[in-house]
């Protein structure tokens, strides 16, 4: 009855069987440890930026460019507060707001980002308060420019004047007349009243789609572990009971004249044929 196990059919089918589920179980596991690394690097990051913001500030450009270790460090510019812009669509403690963005146009002939705070609500120049006059230096956390679309910054375009959807140089130098780092700060204590924007875990290392998706595809591989042994099962199952209705006489005779091997069987001539 279960002869047909050993026709070459049912040897590729086996086969496949074997190599595709420990394939299957690998590739699930690889992509946990994925996941599960992104977790372990979002907590390392959000205990450095705590850790960072009890070390000494260092001037701007001793930070600069902007990578994984020198996110989040404070750092400290002076100049004179130039452009401000809104930043519309910025929640804070689960309430909608908006930052409020301010160019300081150093020394060195650019101008620094800097986030002075966030207010609640609808963007309204109105309600900002003016930025300091004069010469004045800035303490505060080093952020990398944003990617409009990537990790919840808005990627819309049409926004009424004295608003930007990202803090971004290669947006910012677009509306100002003069060059603007590579790199934005955001104010220990929020200016004239404002709330502070804390820090956030730089790219790569937060809970992002990307970590989202690697849950996603260890999901995906182990649900397909379970679909191929599920269709194995079946189809051994409709072998067998193939088996059994052919060995009780059971099957029409165009099926009893199909081998075990799925080929039809040569008609045989009638004793009466000449």
């Amino acid at each position: 009855m279960y002869r047909f196990l050993l026709t070459p059919r049912w040897w590729g089918i086996n086969v496949f069987l074997l190599l595709s589920i420990p394939f299957c179980v690998f590739m699930g596991s690889w992509q946990l440890g994925r996941f599960e690394d992104r977790v372990d690097s979002h907590r390392d990051a959000e205990a450095r930026i705590a850790t960072d913001q009890r070390e000494a500030a260092r001037p701007l450009d001793e930070l600069l460019p902007v990578t994984k270790a020198t996110s989040g460090k404070q750092a400290t510019a002076s100049g004179r507060y130039d452009t401000q812009f809104l930043v519309p669509d910025r929640t804070l403690d689960d309430e909608d707001g908006y930052y409020v963005l301010t160019l300081l146009r150093t020394g060195t002939g650019r101008a620094l980002p800097v986030v002075r705070g966030w207010l609640p609500g609808s963007p309204d120049p109105a309600k900002v308060p003016a930025a300091p006059t004069g010469e004045v230096t800035v303490t505060g956390a080093l952020q990398a420019s944003e990617t409009p679309g990537d990790n919840g910054v808005s990627a819309r375009g049409g926004l009424p004047e004295g608003q930007t959807a990202a803090i971004s140089s290669a947006s910012l130098v677009n509306l100002v007349e003069y060059d603007v780092y590579d790199a934005w700060v955001t104010l220990n204590r929020g200016d004239s009243g404002m709330k502070a924007v804390p820090a956030t875990a730089p790219g790569g290392t937060g809970l992002d789609l990307k970590a989202f998706q690697n849950l996603g595809y260890t999901a995906e591989w182990f649900a397909f572990v379970g679909f191929v042994v599920f269709m194995w099962f079946r189809l051994f199952r409709r072998e067998l009971e193939f088996a059994r209705d052919a060995e009780l006489g059971l099957l029409p005779d165009e099926d009893r004249n199909t081998g075990e091997d799925g080929e039809r069987e040569p008609e045989r001539s009638s004793p009466s044929a000449v």
